[in-house]
């Protein structure tokens, strides 16, 4: 099928949003990234399947080009819309370095890859090399839903995809412009700078004005909401549109600026807005990449042979991994934690778009380079999307950096410091604090913080306490940390919560709502009887989450039921010791021929690393 009339296309267009559709009910119940069932959908109905889709369907090249553009503004101007400057603030390091370091790396590495492995021209090689600079918020996003690991690693990888996004598509354009005429560096980095400043004084002109509508101007009481979302989504359009008139692909630099603006300005109805951009995007994401998977042929990635594996395999397991321990360094996480994002780094819509643009643009001048773009391009975003984006829960499982979600009410000194506890263990730990200065010092320090008073019920659920298996209540009014206590029994259904109390003779207060307390005075007189009685156990508590570590477990497994608990303990790894064993709520040091029984609580003593490798062994942490 080469053409089709308006009844055809229209057929045609219906079909394609079925398919995306039924591709992200997949993706949800699979808990697996849509772009894969979205590639598998348009090469089912492209010239490799039933052939049902191709260029002439869509109006030729020029349509085809004008879809996909539109389409490119709207799902980045999302993107951005969602990046919140409070998540910008919690990883702004790394995030700067993957953005900067990390996609120059990716940019010349991968060029590089193509040059050598695949015998490409240098210039198609950068050009392949600037597009796979992108991971992208369609990918990332949908891992980061289904693999809930620390908001510090996700505003990391979130903020690396959208930026980055915006990088690629300049880049890539001002290198295809500039192949025909040859220029000097310094012409480069002009045609990059007219880009990417003409895109960010467009963006900022139309948020401004967007802005002002929707503060200052009656949108009329009845329909005031859908306004503001049509005017919000309008605003995009015309940020691309304009932007790119005046230098072509300066509007994603424009749409990207636009949605970061609004997206931060408090807006009116910024849910319901929210909601229907969301909504806006899957669909066009779902028609765009359906329509470019149709139009990829199989010949493009079978042609590449083993250079284009080696070049796969080069961007995957050794330039990933290099510009994030470098980009990383230094900051707030955890090894593993570095590890996990080293290995999650699928590329998305943006590379597809533009390198398919450009193939069609390349087809008369340079057709084995167009086929070689194509390929190279997508047999990349196939394999990644496959590998990192299909098994990211279970790399995140092995790695174990699904942390529990542990929110922290009061940012002073107790609050603190059990924040820099948990976290060295890995935790992902949210505080609330209501003091501005504090709360600067908390996130310039990397902690995630959130601005806000714990009291308050939606602070509350912003901060995550919906899904935190532990609430702290830790401020230094008794008042403030009951009413805490109450609201994450009563109103969140939160597993365990602790409070401090400050006032011994409040302690029963809290104790009547099933709360764990800690009595600061007393908890300071232990401290100080330690010190005098047991200064060797003493130090080595203050160590715990660092060099040792406590940790209590539960008996589930069935090989262990039934054991005596000097066999359990001869298959423990060396540097960590059964201490405790509590059943039915009794606690006692257990002597060599104690057996367990399902449901016991084992508490583990020793070095940190062995007693994670025993809890991996023995059972579920309590």
């Amino acid at each position: 099928m080469t053409s089709a009339g308006g009844g055809d296309l229209l057929i045609l267009v219906a079909v394609i949003v079925a398919l995306g559709v039924f591709s992200q009910l997949l993706s949800a119940k699979f808990r697996v990234p849509s772009v894969l069932f979205l590639i598998v959908a348009g090469v089912a109905i492209g010239p490799e399947g039933l052939n049902v889709l191709s260029i002439e369907s869509l109006g030729g090249s020029s349509g085809l080009s004008t879809i996909v553009g539109l389409s490119v503004a709207i799902i980045v101007f999302e993107g951005a819309f969602h990046l919140k400057l409070d998540k910008l603030r919690e990883a702004p390091a790394a995030a700067v370095r993957l953005t900067t370091i990390g996609a120059a790396i990716a940019f010349l590495g991968t060029g590089a890859a193509v040059w050598y492995f695949l015998d490409a021209h240098w210039t198609i090689a950068l050009l392949i090399g600037a597009l796979l600079v992108a991971t992208g918020p369609t990918v990332i996003t949908p891992i980061l839903k289904v693999v809930p690991v620390r908001d510090q690693v996700a505003a990391t990888l979130e903020t690396e995809g959208i930026v980055n996004d915006v990088t690629a598509a300049i880049l890539a354009v001002v290198l295809f412009e500039a192949m025909a005429s040859r220029p000097s560096l310094d012409v480069y980095l002009q045609l990059f700078a007219e880009r990417l400043g003409t895109g960010l004084l467009v963006g900022i002109i139309v948020a401004t004005v967007i802005w002002a509508l929707l503060q200052y101007v009656d949108l009329s009481p009845d329909n005031a909401p859908q306004n503001a979302r049509l005017l919000t989504l309008a605003g995009a359009i015309v940020a691309y549109g304009a932007a790119n008139y005046i230098f072509t692909e300066a509007g994603v630099a424009a749409a990207a600026t636009a949605g970061l603006i609004l997206g931060n300005a408090g807006l009116p109805y910024e849910e319901e807005i929210e909601a229907f951009k969301g909504d806006i995007t899957l669909l066009v994401l779902s028609f765009v990449f359906i329509t470019l998977a149709a139009l990829l042929e199989f010949e493009q990635l079978f042609s590449l042979g083993l250079g284009g594996v080696a070049v796969v395999l080069a961007v995957m397991f050794i330039l990933r991994p290099l510009l994030v321990f470098l980009s990383t360094r230094g900051d707030r996480f955890t090894f593993r934690e570095t590890l996990f994002m080293s290995f999650v780094g699928p590329r998305g819509i943006i590379p597809a778009s533009v390198a398919t643009l450009f193939a069609i643009r390349l087809q008369e001048t340079d057709p084995a380079g167009a086929d070689l773009l194509v390929g190279t391009v997508f047999l990349v975003i196939l394999v990644t999307v496959v590998l990192e984006g299909g098994f990211a829960r279970q790399i995140a499982e092995k790695l174990d950096v699904i942390p529990m979600r542990v929110l922290i009410v009061g940012g002073g000194r107790v609050g603190r410091s059990l924040a820099e506890r948990l976290e060295a263990r890995g935790e992902n730990v949210v505080l609330i604090e209501d003091d501005r200065e504090a709360l600067e010092n908390l996130r310039n320090d990397g902690y995630t913080a959130r601005e806000g008073d714990g009291t308050d019920v939606e602070v509350l659920r912003s901060a995550g306490a919906e899904n935190a298996r532990i609430i702290v209540a830790a401020t230094g009014d008794d008042d403030v940390n009951l009413l805490v206590a109450q609201l994450a029994k009563s109103r969140f259904d939160v597993e365990t919560v602790v409070a401090r109390a400050n006032n011994p003779s409040n302690a029963s207060a809290f104790e009547d709502l099933g709360v764990e307390t800690i009595s600061a005075a007393e908890s300071t007189a232990w401290a100080i009887d330690n010190v005098i009685e047991r200064p060797a156990l003493s130090n080595w508590m203050s160590e715990l989450g660092r060099s040792g570590d406590v940790q209590e477990i539960k008996v589930t497994d069935a090989d262990l039921v039934g054991k005596q608990v000097v066999d359990v303990g001869k298959e423990l790894p060396n540097g960590v010791l059964i201490a405790l064993v509590s059943r039915n709520g009794t606690n006692e040091v257990p002597s060599a021929d104690v057996v367990l029984e399902e449901g016991d609580h084992i508490t583990l003593i020793g070095r940190t690393e062995a007693v994670r490798e025993a809890i991996e062994r023995c059972g579920t942490p309590v």
